[in-house]
């Protein structure tokens, strides 16, 4: 394993050579009952490399040099990361963008940036000798961690809310993990999943209160800065849910600042839909904290009552001197087939979220058209085709002939 120490992101204490301590022992007292996590601890590598990887970040060596395991072998061979920045010329036009960029990591494993988060957890609890994980999850997380589990031969046991998408559902139990449909909400199984963890003894990859989560979803923006170096973005668009994506993004870009490959850290901008609006209702409020909503949306990915990660993710967020905006379902809903149809991306209505975000923020005044922007779609359409079926018109069969097919083409 390699050398590195916790800083509790509240108080400040360091933790040396302690790799399966999870939170600040401290801070951790202050948490109430159901509540956020407090005590969040981040990893401080004791040497950051000082060049570029040569061949990108998806080559497990250079992720060595990054993060806090003792070699490539520890690593699942599941093919994490490495995901297209794409310049979504068509985009670019409609929208009076030129330096416009989708990060698409629909293209992972599993099918989101939850993979991320996974493949270092399940890394790190190899090392270790664990043999059984748990989480709680809307979906993404879970099936993420079904995968990378399945890949490293170590059990997952995956809590998700009994509504969570069928497809999530399908793919996380054909990946082997022993799926809990809980009665309730992601909250209810968020606690469930730590209770278990202590009961059975089993590593908990729960977001945020596993540290290397947050630490695991930094190589997004290692490798946003790796396609665009020498420049670095503007600001970068972010949806989110406890927080820990955008948390994990601003922990990359300080890494890079820190080893003097780039000289600031980007704008972050929050996207929440108007359902589920913790995160950006305390960052219009000035609070340090987000305050618990009965959250409700299309999006189910960032279905929140309680973001686990608020504060960090808050704190982040304002230093960066980025901000947040809010979005309605029916322009989730909207923006996904309308990001399809100009990117070729087919994003699940969580990420699709960037796209009318973007609009949002640009009409605030918190992006401007001219900056290098990049937009995080954070997982396939695949997740949930019915949610994306509500903004399409499928027609009806029609007869096998030419005539057949050019009447149809003409109404379409």
């Amino acid at each position: 394993m390699a050398a590195f120490t916790f800083v509790c992101t509240e108080c400040g204490e360091r933790f040396r050579g302690e790799p399966d301590l999870l939170v600040c022992p401290t801070c951790v007292r202050l948490r109430e009952p159901g509540g956020e996590i407090r005590g969040v601890l981040e990893v401080e590598l004791d040497e950051l490399p000082s060049q570029w990887p040569e061949d990108g970040f998806a080559d497990p060596e250079a992720l060595v040099a990054w993060w806090p395991i003792a070699d490539a072998s520890s690593l699942p061979a599941l093919g994490v990361g490495g995901t297209p920045l794409l310049p979504a010329a068509r985009l670019r036009i409609e929208l009076g963008m030129p330096r416009l960029w989708l990060k698409d990591d629909s293209r992972n494993p599993s099918g989101s940036s939850k993979d991320r988060a996974s493949l270092l957890v399940v890394a790190m609890a190899a090392e270790l000798g664990r043999d059984t994980m748990i989480t709680a999850s809307t979906g993404n997380a879970a099936t993420a961690l079904a995968a990378v589990a399945a890949a490293a031969g170590i059990r997952a046991v995956v809590l998700v809310p009994a509504d969570a998408p069928p497809a999530k559902l399908v793919q996380m139990a054909s990946y082997g993990a022993t799926v809990v449909p809980v009665r309730g909400s992601y909250d209810d199984a968020y606690e469930l999943a730590m209770e278990a963890s202590q009961r059975f003894g089993w590593v908990c990859r729960n977001t945020a209160l596993n540290p290397f989560t947050v630490e695991g979803k930094k190589t997004l923006a290692l490798e946003v800065a790796a396609d665009l170096a020498p420049d670095t973005p503007d600001v970068v668009v972010v949806p989110a849910g406890d927080g820990v994506i955008a948390a994990g993004v601003a922990k990359g870009f300080d890494d890079l600042v820190a080893a003097g490959l780039i000289s600031r850290l980007p704008r972050l901008v929050l996207v929440q839909p108007e359902g589920s609006p913790a995160l950006v209702g305390a960052l219009g409020s000035g609070a340090a904290t987000a305050e618990r909503v009965a959250a409700a949306s299309v999006a189910d990915s960032l279905v929140v009552d309680v973001p686990r990660n608020a504060r960090l993710c808050l704190a982040q967020v304002r230093r960066s001197g980025g901000g947040g905006v809010l979005v309605s379902d029916d322009a989730i809903v909207t923006a996904i087939a309308r990001l399809a149809r100009l990117t070729g991306v087919f994003a699940e209505p969580a990420a699709a979220t960037v796209l009318p975000g973007l609009e949002a923020a640009l009409a605030e005044g918190l992006i401007d058209r001219g900056e290098r922007v990049v937009l995080l779609v954070t997982g396939t359409g695949l997740k949930d085709v019915a949610a994306a079926s509500r903004a399409v018109h499928l027609p009806g069969p029609v007869d096998p002939t030419p005539d057949a097919v050019a009447r149809a083409v003409q109404c379409a």
